[in-house]
């Protein structure tokens, strides 16, 4: 038994700060739709992403990830700077306190 919670209490640790809950994340009847890019689009470095959030209970903002990397500072209009390839640019509501909520979208795009 004692293991156990120290194993949780190391995930939850680990966790702090990063908007994981380490848990099912909330659905508080938030959507998100992202317009553009359209999925397997072939697009530059720099992309602009049109998304429409429908705030639920506690959906405040979005936080964007690109293949599951957290975009800190994300301005949230476009993404800067991906390397040639195939990627997920994935965005997803967040509350007040920046916690990840269930509604979320992403897109695969390829860059030249």
């Amino acid at each position: 038994m004692r293991r156990v919670s120290a194993m949780l209490a190391a995930v939850g640790v680990l966790t702090l700060g990063l908007g994981i809950n380490g848990f099912a994340a909330t659905d508080d009847g938030s959507k998100i739709t992202i317009k553009s890019p359209a999925a397997g689009a072939k697009v530059g470095s720099d992309v602009e992403i049109v998304y429409d959030l429908k705030v639920g209970s506690q959906a405040t903002h979005a936080h964007c990830f690109v293949d599951d990397v957290y975009q800190k500072g994300w301005d949230k209009k476009s993404v800067k700077g991906m390397a040639p390839g195939t990627h997920v640019i994935k965005i997803v509501a967040a509350d007040k306190d920046h916690q990840t909520l269930a509604a979320e979208a992403s897109v695969k795009v390829e860059v030249q």
